[in-house]
């Protein structure tokens, strides 16, 4: 079966016409692999397949990626992260107990419709369960650390949820960098959540954006969302996660373009 698998020029460069001719062929490909960015299953004989790697200061790693979470490309990391990177990639190497520190948050745009109108919105799921800073509970305090923060449980999507002061969505050349939160005693604002490599977002979303001058974001325990192919889904796992109690949002002022 041939590989619907994506190589950039820069993948290309880095490990040689040889090696990318030979991933295209199907050789080294892999048929099934969790996608590096949204940790879900993806099937390279199935659906379009990004290469990407990780090139740290001694070592490099090829990763694979769903193309509609990234793009192939080379990504510079430290040795120390590419090192975290090997971990998630092949979980079976990392000691058991260090789950909870690997989970990372994945992010979703989609735009949700609310009383007739079009919202731009960031869906948030981590990876694995969030436990509280120094706790040695084995619970998920996901969402009570949000609403701790301000964010608002929702139980149905029936409304405009309010708007959270000091954060922001941080959008620059139509792409998403980050989701931003107040500093420390009213410093300068800290980065929430941050893109490795700057996510592209859809010409409908970020018109959408622009014209509310506000981002929606929604947030869900792991395991509530799930990487939905389709806007309407995203809609469905929202409303399902709201009717169970596994939702909470609040609205961002938009940063940048």
């Amino acid at each position: 079966m041939p590989r619907m698998l994506d190589v950039s020029d820069d993948v290309r460069a880095e490990i040689g016409d040889e090696e990318a001719d030979r991933l295209l062929a199907g050789e080294n490909a892999p048929g099934s692999y969790d996608c590096t960015s949204c940790r879900t299953p993806g099937d390279s004989e199935q659906e379009r397949t990004s290469t990407v790697l990780f090139i740290g200061d001694e070592t490099a790693v090829l990763a694979f990626a769903h193309a509609t979470c990234l793009p192939s490309q080379v990504v510079q990391v430290t040795e120390e992260q590419l090192q975290g990177a090997v971990r998630s990639i092949h979980p079976d190497g990392a000691p058991a107990d260090a789950a909870p520190e690997q989970a990372v948050l994945g992010v979703t745009s989609g735009l949700v419709l609310i009383n007739g109108d079009l919202h731009p919105a960031l869906v948030v799921e981590p990876t694995g369960p969030i436990v509280r800073p120094g706790s040695t509970d084995i619970g998920d305090d996901f969402l009570p650390l949000l609403i701790e923060q301000g964010f608002m449980p929702v139980t149905e999507l029936n409304a405009v949820p309010p708007v959270l002061h000091g954060w922001s969505v941080l959008l620059a050349m139509g792409q998403l960098h980050a989701v931003l939160q107040p500093g420390t005693g009213g410093g300068s604002p800290v980065a929430w959540w941050q893109a490795h490599q700057a996510l592209q977002v859809a010409d409908s979303w970020r018109a959408a954006a622009n014209k509310h001058q506000q981002v929606l974001l929604f947030a869900a325990p792991v395991g509530s969302i799930g990487r939905q192919p389709r806007e309407d889904l995203l809609r469905d796992a929202l409303d399902k996660a709201a009717a169970n109690g596994q939702l909470v949002a609040a609205t961002m002022p938009l940063a940048g373009t």
